[in-house]
């Protein structure tokens, strides 16, 4: 009589043995690809904490000073001093909430915006030409490896670049909590999600504190990548 089953728990171990190959692979292979790519962000003259910030307005939607602080894991202190130098520059403006005066949003002015948009079409750009390099079969699996990776993050991203663990980016998609009509409560949040992918710290999240989703900030060096 043939027994079925037997294997299984062999089969179990195995499978999850692979599992976290393939996710130490992907892990490593992501924190290259932003090393590699943010090369282009020089053009932009910004600073990879500046960049990482403006990144969450960007590619997110306005933010208080506390939800940007949340975000890129820093004190309130170091956010504050962060802000008013890209006021001074001219990169992000301050805007009142009418519903609730304790509340100030940060928004991206149209200098950031352009700055954070080029630096995005620099790095898009960069690595097309990269793919151009592949044979079509290749391009193929890279664009099918492409829709399973969205997948798995929840689908695919709108925005730019950006992770907890991160290596340098210039964009990605935040949400940086709170429910309402139109994105606000009494002032006091906003859904500002849109769909978020993120390397090593997830995807954005639609209330609560605020997350980065973004693929590779431009803020600390992370992770562990090989």
């Amino acid at each position: 009589m043939q027994v079925y089953g037997v294997n299984r728990p062999v089969d179990h171990a195995v499978g999850h043995t692979a599992n976290r190959t393939v996710a130490d692979r992907l892990h490593s292979a992501a924190i290259h690809l932003l090393r590699r790519l943010r090369r282009q962000d020089d053009a932009m003259g910004l600073t990879p904490a500046r960049a990482s910030a403006l990144s969450i307005m960007v590619f997110g939607g306005p933010v208080t000073l506390g939800q940007l602080a949340a975000a890129e894991q820093v004190s309130a202190p170091t956010t504050t001093r962060l802000v008013v130098g890209m006021e001074r520059d001219g990169l992000v403006r301050r805007e009142d909430d009418p519903n609730d005066g304790r509340v100030v949003w940060l928004h991206p002015t149209a200098k950031g915006t352009r700055l954070l948009h080029e630096g995005r079409q620099r790095r898009v750009a960069a690595l097309a030409s990269e793919i151009a390099a592949l044979d079509e079969a290749e391009r193929m699996t890279l664009a099918a490896a492409a829709d399973i990776i969205e997948r798995v993050l929840g689908g695919p991203e709108q925005g730019g670049t950006g992770a907890t663990d991160r290596t340098g980016g210039t964009g990605g998609t935040v949400s940086t909590g709170g429910t309402g009509s139109k994105g606000r409560t009494g002032g006091r949040g906003r859904v500002r999600g849109k769909g978020g992918t993120g390397s090593t710290s997830g995807m954005g999240t639609s209330g609560g504190t605020p997350r980065p989703g973004r693929m590779g900030g431009m803020g600390r060096k992370g992770g562990t990548g090989r």
